[in-house]
């Protein structure tokens, strides 16, 4: 058996990219998964898929900007599966752009999906993992998280906070509780294209297709993590392109 056989994981932004990688490979190695996302006919369809294939999925609409629909998808997990080892905090966005375009309701899209989600998240999740005794919190965050370039300014302060809650999390987490940020560089997702602002996006496709590696790349970290036996912490994991500077 694998470190993953058996476990229920819920998974936000689960419909595509990273979040759907993340379903598939999970799914293969034995776990449960309650897949959260916005997209219900994506969502079903995978789920439809991964039951199909032998494996355990069900889907839950979620919408990360609702506290509720965070409760909703936990409570998904306990009762049907008996509880939660696992949330995969995979939903955001990212629609980048120098501030000086003012696109300020794009701002308040990425704080209230970037960082209220991960806030929601870890309401619902927390007070299962703490009356369980154990769980574990698995968050993507970007490279931006570390690198500021110019048109990433409040995606990469969303980035950023992420990362210090993340790790303000795991210094309060206590000795059953693990806590693990990846940070994905370029990859081939649909990121770039809800950029509104034209020159941007164009850059960050041409980037994207000149050098992006595969979500399941991804994945297969997020796979690591989750893996490691209960004592073992994984806190930090930055996956990138070799040719990403």
């Amino acid at each position: 058996m694998s470190g993953i056989e058996g476990k229920v994981v819920a998974i936000t932004g689960a419909s595509s990219g990273i979040g759907e990688a993340t379903a598939t490979l999970l799914a293969e190695r034995g776990a449960r998964l309650v897949l959260g996302a916005r997209r219900s006919d994506r969502l079903t369809a995978l789920a439809e898929r991964i039951t199909r294939s032998g494996g355990t999925a069900v889907a839950v609409r979620t919408d990360v900007t609702r506290r509720e629909d965070l409760s909703t998808l936990v409570n998904e997990a306990c009762g049907r599966f008996g509880g939660l080892d696992v949330l995969v905090g995979n939903a955001g966005i990212g629609p980048v752009s120098p501030l000086d375009d003012l696109r300020v309701d794009e701002w308040d899209r990425m704080v209230d999906v970037n960082i209220k989600g991960l806030l929601y998240g870890i309401a619902a999740a927390l007070p299962v993992f703490r009356a369980r005794g154990g769980g574990h919190f698995v968050t993507t965050a970007s490279t931006a998280a570390f690198r500021i370039v110019p048109g990433m300014a409040v995606y990469a302060g969303t980035k950023h906070a992420v990362r210090a809650i993340c790790e303000g999390l795991r210094q309060e987490a206590g000795e059953t509780l693990r806590v693990t940020t990846v940070s994905p560089g370029f990859v081939e997702t649909a990121f770039a294209e809800t950029t509104t602002n034209t020159q941007v996006r164009e850059q960050l496709l041409h980037t994207r297709d000149r050098i992006a590696i595969p979500p399941d790349a991804i994945a297969s970290a997020i796979a690591f993590a989750i893996e490691q036996p209960a004592e073992v912490d994984v806190n930090e994991i930055v996956v990138r392109p070799t040719a990403q500077g």
